[in-house]
């Protein structure tokens, strides 16, 4: 198999790290670089996952969310938007919700 060499630059934290992972994974950094460059080739696409920690103000958000939904207090299912924002724009209707501050 004919090879040849990549250099690239990055930050050594971030080569350290990836090595790391790598080596649980039971794999070099090579390898796992070969397998993105080929499926790449393959799909010619990106595929990237990023996973984000939830911030304060969405753990906050989805408690009270919780809490409304045991509650009972969600909107009605509808088939039309418009019945839907009727429902909205309706002043005497079973539950009204407060716009949520920011919390940090």
């Amino acid at each position: 198999m004919d090879t040849t060499i990549i250099n690239i630059r990055t930050q050594a934290v971030t080569k350290k790290a990836a090595q790391n992972i790598a080596n649980d994974l039971g794999l070099s950094l090579s390898a796992l670089i070969n397998s993105f460059l080929k499926q790449l080739i393959r799909t010619k696409a990106v595929d990237l996952k990023i996973t984000a920690k939830p911030t304060k103000y969405l753990l906050q958000v989805l408690k009270e969310s919780k809490k409304d939904i045991n509650k009972g207090r969600v909107s009605p299912a509808y088939k039309r938007s418009d019945e839907a924002l009727a429902w909205l724009h309706d002043k005497n209707k079973k539950y009204e919700y407060q716009i949520h501050k920011k919390v940090r």
